[in-house]
This record gives structure tokens, C-alpha cells and sequence, in this order.
């Protein structure tokens, strides 16, 4: 019996999760995923998706039946004994012979064959039902984090949004929608946002638009902290890769010159395909080390961070984190915010944010950000909130995305990711 393209798929992709800087998600739109069955495709992703999401639990069960330390074991292996246990715990649908034999197969064709007889024994004893909880799906250190600052029913929600495949999410007008509905898609008006979808049914991804580069699949709070930047003349944005925020500012301020930073050269290039607006003009740059003198009257700051916000998508982020990350990545957010500030025109404004839900990567950055200069004040964002609302673009209650004058959305409380949001002014 030969491994199926989707489990053969599927073991690729997270030995190149565990091995490397790699996202599942990004390897799962790659060519080699692209050339997968629509079948297989969902069953790799199936696999590949629920062990970053359960790995914790998957190895509390392995390591119950193993004769050694679970982490002396090679990675194909463990990888291997991952797979099955997912598949026997969690997929009544899949053969319990099927998953075992083609995760020893999996292991043979890693050339592993002395682990066979140990990955056979090991999985034919584990049996369903799986006795774990969402909670137990995450370190413990970031569940004592966020106890702390949401409290213990906000952290039950996070965890079993966090172990859903997220809706898949887009912006579209009337026109896009009907293209899309007359190609087998559904959708369903979004919940934050007027002009977010939600795709309750077909493949988005296959669609004439979607390979045209004239959709984004975009989570609706990452939509709305594009939003929250008002309409200006002169917009720069910090780290605009991907580039749907880009797309939401350019779309918004038809007339006026935006500016788009990325760090890195390819993700630079990317983000002109997908963002071939005439008025965004692309550049590769560090955004601690703005290369130029000009001015803006609108800047957003989308910075990079720990991006524990959003693990419903990117479940591989909670083994990697450790509690240092968190420290640095606030001293490299602090660098970036303080070198957008000094591009602020005068009477100009700021949005800062991050898909972060530790208060040292948001909360603490503005503060600090705002002892360093006496030009800024912080602004509530329940002013901006009830603009978009006014304007028909906010479908929610501004007071249920607000923690003070901040944006904050939490995954599971909201129908989202989890978003920080901060409005900076410059005096006059």
C-alpha cells in the first residue's frame, strides 16, 4: 500500500513547519498544494491543520505509550506518530487501519525503517474518544497571560476559537459578489463590517477573481484597523506585506498617494501583483529607518509581532512562542512606531496596531511611545468607530470593539481575529 498524495502532502508540509520559519498556510497555496485534488488538498490541510492545533494533546497520548523520552525521537517520527493520532482521535471518517498503515509507510519512506515497528505499536494503541479540551491545546504560560488580562471565560472562548479552521473572510461590492455566487461560490454578509463576506460554501481559492488578484481573503478585524485610518492626502504604510490593508487605504483615498514600505525585497514584489493600484507606490525599507524626509498626513503602523491573535490560522505560532519573544518584539515595535511618529505631519494622525494580545506589545508600546514625545495625544477610537458606523461601514456596536480608548478584538468573544488598534494625533 502506497502514502496518498494527501498524507504524503501533509508530512512534507509539517516537517517544514518544525524544521524551518515556514507557515502551514503559506505552504498549503504553494505550487506543489496548488497541484494536489481538490480532495486531497482538503484531507492534507484536514491532517496538516489539526496537528498544529492539538499537537500538545496528540503528544500527551503518544508519550503515554512510548518506552523512551518522546522528544529523543526523530522528527520524522514524531511527525509520523502526530499524523496518526490525529487521524485515529479526531477523523471518524479515515480508516483506523488506513491511518496507521500509511503513517508507518510515511516512516519507511523517510528512510526511518528501524521506528516502523515502534510507530505501528505505539498507534495501535491509542484509541478514540480524545480526552483533551481546547485549553489543554495551548502552553500553559500563555494561558496564565491571557487569565490575567481577559479572565478565565474570555480564555475559554479564545481557545476553542482557536481550534476552528477560521471562516474564510472577504471584501467585495455588489458586482464581485455576483461573479462570485454565478461560479458556484456562497456567501453570507460578514458580522463587523458592511462590505465583508463570509464564503459558506465552494472553493474561493479557485475562482477567476481570486487567481486575477482582484479579491483578498482578509479577516474582518484586520479589515477594520484599515478602516480606522481616515481618508487622507499622503498616506504611508509601515509593513504593508501582504497587502490588504494597502488595498483598503488605496480604495478609500482614490486621490492620494500611498505609500507602501515592506522589509523585505520579495514580499515587496508580492505585494505589487496584489496591490496594482496606480496611487500605491511600493518600496523595499526598513521602517525603523525611514529612507526619506516626507511627511504624512494619515500613517498606519501594522506591526510585526507574536501574532498570538490569530492561532486560529497560524496554530504553529503557539509552539515556537517562548516568553522572551514578547520582550523583543516590544523593543522592535517601539523602534517602529517611534520612526513612523517622526513622519507625522502636523494636525496628522497615526494608527498603530498589531494582531498581538499581550498588553507589552500594545498597550505598553503606546504609553512608552507617548512619554518619549510631547506632540502626540492618544485618541478614543469610539470617535472613529461611530464615523464608520455613520457611514454604514461598522454593522456592530463601536462599544463591544473597545478596552478603553483602544480597538481590541479578542478571537472567540469576536467573530475574528484578535486586533489591537491605537489612534495617534499630531498637534497642531
Amino acid at each position: 500500500m502506497s502514502v496518498s498524495a494527501a498524507r504524503s502532502a501533509a508530512f512534507d508540509l509539517l516537517l517544514r513547519v518544525e524544521t524551518t520559519e515556514a507557515y502551514a498556510t503559506e505552504l498549503l497555496h504553494s505550487a506543489r498544494a496548488a497541484a494536489l485534488s481538490p480532495v486531497d488538498h482538503g484531507l492534507a490541510t484536514e491532517i496538516a491543520m489539526g496537528v498544529l492545533r492539538w499537537r500538545c494533546a496528540l503528544d500527551d497520548r503518544i508519550a503515554a505509550h512510548l518506552d523512551k523520552p518522546f522528544r529523543k525521537l526523530d522528527v520524522e517520527v514524531i511527525t509520523a506518530l502526530r499524523m496518526g493520532a490525529y487521524q485515529l482521535l479526531f477523523l471518524d471518517r479515515i480508516p483506523r487501519h488506513a491511518a496507521i498503515h500509511e503513517s508507518v509507510e510515511l516512516i519507511k519512506k523517510a528512510r526511518k525503517r528501524s521506528a516502523a515497528g515502534m510507530v505501528n505499536a505505539v498507534l495501535r494503541k491509542i484509541n478514540p474518544p480524545a480526552a483533551s479540551s481546547p485549553i489543554t491545546a495551548h502552553p500553559d504560560w500563555i494561558l496564565k497571560r491571557w487569565t490575567a488580562s481577559y479572565g478565565p471565560k474570555a480564555v475559554e472562548r479564545i481557545c476553542e476559537y482557536d481550534q476552528r479552521a477560521p471562516e474564510t473572510v472577504l471584501r467585495a461590492d455588489q458586482a464581485l459578489m455576483k461573479e462570485l455566487e454565478s461560479q458556484g461560490i456562497t456567501l453570507q454578509p460578514g458580522k463587523l463590517l458592511s462590505k465583508t463576506h463570509v464564503v459558506a460554501s465552494g472553493d474561493i481559492t479557485r475562482t477567476r477573481a481570486f487567481r486575477e488578484k482582484r479579491l483578498v481573503i482578509q479577516d474582518e478585524a484586520s479589515q477594520l484597523v484599515a478602516l480606522l485610518l481616515a481618508q487622507g492626502e499622503r498616506i504611508l504604510d509601515c509593513c504593508a506585506a501582504p497587502g490588504g490593508k494597502t488595498r483598503i487605504l488605496a480604495e478609500r483615498s482614490p486621490a492620494a498617494i500611498v505609500v507602501a514600505m515592506e522589509l523585505h525585497p520579495h514580499r515587496a514584489q508580492l505585494l505589487r501583483r496584489l496591490v496594482p493600484a496606480p496611487n500605491v507606490h511600493v518600496i523595499a525599507a526598513d521602517a525603523r529607518t525611514i529612507p526619506f524626509q516626507a511627511t504624512f498626513d494619515r500613517i498606519l503602523a501594522d506591526v510585526p509581532c507574536t501574532g498570538t491573535g490569530t492561532l486560529a490560522r497560524n496554530p504553529e505560532i503557539k509552539w515556537r512562542l517562548s516568553p522572551e519573544d514578547i520582550d523583543r518584539m516590544q523593543a522592535y515595535q517601539l523602534e517602529i512606531l517611534s520612526a513612523a511618529m517622526r513622519q507625522v505631519a502636523r494636525g496628522g494622525q497615526l494608527v498603530y496596531s498589531s494582531c498581538s494580545l499581550e498588553p507589552e506589545e500594545n498597550e505598553a508600546v503606546i504609553e512608552q511611545a507617548l512619554q518619549a514625545s510631547s506632540y502626540f495625544h492618544l485618541r478614543d477610537m469610539r470617535d472613529q468607530l461611530n464615523k464608520l458606523g455613520g457611514e454604514g461601514a461598522l454593522v456592530c456596536s463601536p462599544d463591544s470593539l473597545v478596552q478603553g480608548p483602544y480597538l481590541r478584538t479578542i478571537p472567540g468573544v469576536h467573530p475574528s481575529d484578535g486586533f489591537f488598534a491605537a489612534l495617534l494625533e499630531r498637534e497642531m
